[in-house]
């Protein structure tokens, strides 16, 4: 009996050091690289393209990379979970070296869509991504970064280095990975169907099952609707003192939007305030740069979704 006892000891402390061994591997060998793509683009800078370009970085990247000197030369994102690191927005200013200066249009267009960087490194999805956004949506954006606007002029300020978690990098191997190209050019979607439109914002464009669903690392990068407890909320996120507040429940069960008419709606999402006068806790912000269709077709959309019942 006692040799059977000193036998499951020594397979357990052999399991042991694997783990760790494995554990050390992950931590030293860091986040995968992985081979680029070389796309030849040129995106033509147009007032149409940077205006329609800058609407959509509003939401998706101002919030995140700007920084204390005015401009988009990146910060520490505070409202990121500890357990995925110290997360620093970089610098995407036109700085030659500290910024996307040197960048090609193609090496960026690289990026937003598979989340590879020209160097081969791999951003988690902490950075934002576009894997079914329409090709001219995504032109936009460039030209955007391209424009002469005074947040995106070069910046000598360069963002510390993000220190990933143990569990990011672990996750970078088993789940969060690059996403694919598109074998086919993608259009925008007809406005005058609302459904396909509010679609289209909420899954491909602002992302919103990322922070409305259940947790990041269950999230579906590549089919949103697949995200565990897609858009019932209850995702814990950080506020800027670092307490933790958990995402809404956007279905129209009744602990979600059941109770929100379309002007509700509107208005939370214009200004911030709930029906209630409460005002929305960050992260969450005000999205004045929505068009009354835009709202409508979102609020059309979400009256889809399948019901979730909030435990928040």
């Amino acid at each position: 009996m006692k040799r059977i006892f000193k036998i499951i000891g020594m397979l357990f402390l052999a399991l042991v050091f694997i783990v760790c061994l494995a554990a050390a591997y992950v931590h030293f060998s860091g986040i995968p690289t992985y081979e680029t793509q070389k796309i030849n683009l040129v995106v033509e800078v147009t007032p149409e393209r940077v205006a329609r370009g800058q609407k959509m970085a509003t939401a998706l990247c101002i919030e995140c990379h700007m920084g204390e000197d005015g401009k988009l030369s990146g910060k520490k994102l505070l409202d990121v979970p500890t357990e995925f690191g110290e997360i620093y927005s970089r610098n995407i200013t036109q700085h030659p070296e500290i910024g996307i200066g040197n960048w090609s249009d193609g090496e960026l267009y690289y990026l937003l869509r598979t989340g590879i960087k020209k160097d081969g490194q791999y951003i988690p999805p902490y950075m934002v991504k576009f894997p079914n956004a329409a090709d001219q949506d995504l032109f936009d954006i460039i030209a955007w970064l391209r424009s002469d606007k005074l947040a995106l002029q070069p910046s000598e300020k360069e963002a510390q280095e993000t220190k990933t978690s143990l569990l990011t990098k672990f996750l970078c191997r088993v789940a969060f990975k690059p996403l694919p190209l598109p074998n086919k050019v993608i259009v925008r979607p007809d406005t005058t169907d609302l459904l396909g439109l509010g679609s289209y914002l909420v899954n491909d464009i602002y992302h919103c099952a990322d922070c409305h669903s259940a947790d990041f690392k269950t999230n579906n990068e590549m089919n949103p609707s697949l995200s565990v407890g897609y858009l019932g909320g209850g995702n814990p996120l950080l506020n800027l003192k670092g307490e933790v507040i958990k995402s809404s429940n956007i279905t129209f069960d009744e602990t979600g939007l059941a109770s929100y008419s379309i002007d509700d709606f509107k208005t939370v999402m214009l200004t911030g305030k709930r029906k209630n006068g409460e005002q929305l806790k960050y992260p969450m912000i005000p999205y004045a740069q929505f068009s009354p269709k835009e709202l409508e077709a979102i609020y059309a959309f979400l009256q889809t979704v399948p019901k979730i019942k909030s435990k928040n």
